[in-house]
């Protein structure tokens, strides 16, 4: 460099400073348009000062030459909801990523290798705030969560499709040409064109205004079955149903298992029960009060075996 080109440098750099503080986005946007833009040998010579010396200063200006760029790429994605403010600092964020690793000796010039940086960021921060819950966590879901929705708008502006202008999802064929497009498979452009689609909603809405209780869909999503305790106390009855059962009949006498065997655990072909009272007693020889007697005594043997399973 010259001497004459390092007197021009050192003048400019008067016009650098840090942006006063400003209270409305306009004036920020204004303020970062009229920041100076740095020539090839500027922006050389400043790359190489960080480089090889850490100068702050020279970070600085890069990354204040380039400030408008971020107020650039960020308008792009205005359309996802979210505020234009935490999209540029979002970017900013990426742009002092892309300053701290720009090698100036690879023949490319900031701004280039800047933008990838700070799409990068800006796209992370989409991801995180669009919604609640996450709806891209794969590379293919993240190029199409980015690209369906600019496909889409060309698509129905298609000769093929302006019939139906009025219609918002995808047809098969289209699902064909965006799946083409993107070099993805169909199945990720229908399931994002389904989550992009959709919306959060509360799993547990509490209370509305009158302190009433607002249904949601953990009034259907949860198992009770899955629930620990209902789990224990699934096992211990299959477990008293089955051990315990044929262990508390193996405690009895032969005449009193066969009767609460047929009072309680046989069932005909027909689907009706088994003996009945009268019918046992005539088997035994003894009256029917005789055999209820008999079942009430085995009913309490067999409950006091089966309290080691309760």
């Amino acid at each position: 460099m010259t001497v004459a080109s390092s007197s021009a440098l050192t003048t400019s750099t008067a016009q650098w400073g840090l942006l006063p503080p400003l209270g409305h986005l306009d004036a920020y946007i204004s303020a970062v348009n009229r920041m100076p833009l740095l020539t090839l040998e500027q922006e050389q010579s400043d790359a190489r000062a960080l480089k090889a010396d850490g100068n702050v200063e020279a970070a600085g200006r890069l990354v204040m030459s380039h400030l408008r760029l971020v107020v650039s790429v960020s308008r792009q994605y205005l359309g996802y909801g979210l505020p234009h403010a935490d999209l540029i600092q979002e970017g900013n964020v990426g742009l002092m990523k892309a300053v701290r690793r720009f090698d100036p000796d690879q023949g490319v010039r900031l701004v280039s290798y800047a933008l990838h940086w700070i799409k990068a960021e800006i796209h992370e921060y989409i991801l995180k705030n669009w919604r609640m819950v996450k709806v891209a966590t794969t590379k293919s879901q993240r190029k199409l969560f980015f690209n369906l929705r600019s496909l889409k708008a060309s698509l129905k502006q298609s000769e093929e499709s302006r019939a139906e202008t009025a219609r918002d999802t995808l047809t098969a064929r289209e699902i064909d040409v965006v799946a083409r497009e993107l070099k993805v498979d169909r199945s990720d452009v229908i399931e994002m064109e389904t989550r992009m689609m959709g919306g959060d909603v509360m799993l547990d809405p509490g209370q509305n205004e009158d302190g009433e209780e607002q249904y949601g869909p953990i009034a259907y999503l949860k198992d009770e079955r899955s629930e620990p305790t209902a789990q224990i106390a699934a096992m211990q009855r299959d477990r008293m149903a089955t051990d315990g059962v044929e262990e508390a009949l193996a405690a009895l006498d032969a005449r009193s298992r066969r009767v609460v065997e047929q009072r309680w655990l046989a069932v005909n072909d027909d689907g009706s029960g088994g003996m009945t009272l009268h019918e046992l007693a005539d088997e035994y020889g003894v009256s029917a009060e005789r055999i209820r007697q008999i079942e009430v005594a085995a009913m309490k043997k067999m409950r006091g075996t089966l309290a080691a399973y309760a």
